[in-house]
C-alpha cells in the first residue's frame, strides 16, 4: 500500500503531461488537415526528366 502513495501522483502527473501535450498540438494546428497527408502521397511532385540531388 505504500507504493500507492508514489504511484497515484506519478500516474496523475503523466496523465496531465499527456493532456498538455495534446492541447499544445491541437493549438498548433497538428490536427487541421487529416486527409492532406494521405492524398499528397498519390501525387508525384517531380517531373520525369528531373533528377534528385544526392
Amino acid at each position: 500500500m505504500d507504493a500507492l502513495i508514489y504511484l497515484v501522483p506519478v500516474a496523475l502527473a503523466l496523465g496531465l503531461i499527456g493532456l498538455l501535450g495534446f492541447l499544445w498540438a491541437l493549438r498548433n494546428g497538428q490536427y487541421e488537415d487529416l486527409d492532406g497527408a494521405g492524398a499528397r502521397i498519390l501525387f508525384d511532385d517531380t517531373k520525369p526528366n528531373e533528377r534528385h540531388p544526392r
